[in-house]
């Protein structure tokens, strides 16, 4: 049963005239499309991988289903309720259900709280439980985050704390409210190697013994394998293809999906391998290519790529692509 279900989300900021056209009262109409018809659904428990080169529309994708941020359009809907519009108590309501880990350790957690502060706050703007019942559930939140004696952080800042520490804090903050769905924005990309896994480890530990629905967003593969029973690819705001993980990894149908898989380092520098033919940089989202999104980058690309758009479809049962080579690639 899908537990959270969005359709054609789009998320566009409009970007600020220039001097020129400010002086003469001129108002910009362009706009930066930074999550332009996004579709997925995400059953409940379910592990759901989110993949992308930066400035594909991963982060704001995130924040967008956990509505850290209004749509601009599209619906968004949560439990079978259509949560798109929700404000005050029951966007507040909403939140209870929905949190978000953030990538940076460093950033997340307020310099000026201690761990009971930051892991409590949650639990004070939600109005839950009394000071006794609220520092209990906190302690509890800790050693499900592997912070173990949870007495042993309650007192310490953000800065007396490690990366991996500070990350455990930030996800016992997630989880204290009791959410059923979580989005991950790259969760481990700040943290050194030797602590990556076990940050891994805890999520697939939560994942699984809280029951929570998981958007992790990543580009990196491994992590989105380990976790995801499912993944979508973004570009340009858009998802180019979206399945199975396994069927993702190891029969892709977009030639993007193909040149992020060819790029990544294999632990063997003799093994052969297709080299990535991947050129240059994502493109800026406010001029837009006519067509498909890729077909400036793509090593296949034909004259339908330069005319028409290719729409999101099945082309294998359960497995996704919006690529006008269909699965002959």
């Amino acid at each position: 049963m899908a537990l959270l279900e969005v359709a054609d989300l789009r998320k566009w900021y409009p970007v600020e005239s220039g001097a020129l056209a400010s002086l003469l009262g001129r108002s910009s109409e362009r706009v930066l499309r930074a999550v332009d018809g996004v579709s997925l659904s995400i059953e409940e428990r379910e592990g759901f991988g989110l993949a992308g080169e930066s400035g594909a529309g991963k982060s704001v994708t995130g924040e967008l289903l956990v509505r850290l941020q209004q749509p601009t359009g599209g619906r968004i809907r949560f439990q079978g309720q259509d949560v798109t519009a929700l404000s005050g108590p029951s966007l507040q309501d909403f939140r209870r259900q929905a949190q978000m880990i953030f990538q940076d350790p460093y950033e997340s957690l307020n310099p000026r709280f201690t761990v009971l502060g930051s892991v409590m706050e949650p639990l004070r703007i939600h109005s839950i439980g009394d000071e006794t019942e609220r520092k209990s559930r906190v302690r509890e939140a800790l050693e499900r985050a592997e912070l173990r004696p949870a007495e042993k952080y309650l007192a310490r800042y953000p800065h007396q704390l490690s990366g991996g520490e500070r990350q455990r804090v930030a996800i016992a903050r997630a989880i204290v409210l009791g959410p059923r769905f979580v989005v991950a924005d790259e969760p481990t990309s700040m943290l050194d190697v030797s602590v990556r896994a076990g940050v891994l480890n805890l999520l697939r530990r939560l994942q699984k013994e809280l029951g929570l629905a998981l958007l992790f967003i990543s580009h990196d593969f491994s992590t989105i394998r380990y976790l995801c029973r499912k993944t979508a690819i973004i570009y340009l705001g858009r998802i180019v293809e979206q399945g199975e993980t396994e069927q993702i990894l190891t029969r892709p149908l977009h030639p993007y999906t193909r040149e992020l898989l060819a790029a990544i380092p294999l632990p063997d520098p003799d093994a052969g391998r297709r080299r990535t033919t991947l050129r240059g940089e994502i493109p800026n989202a406010i001029d837009l290519p006519v067509g498909c999104r890729f077909q400036g980058r793509c090593a296949y690309r034909m004259k339908i790529c330069e005319e028409v758009e290719p729409a999101l479809a099945e082309v294998k049962p359960g497995h996704w692509s919006a690529c006008h080579l269909g699965d002959s690639l």
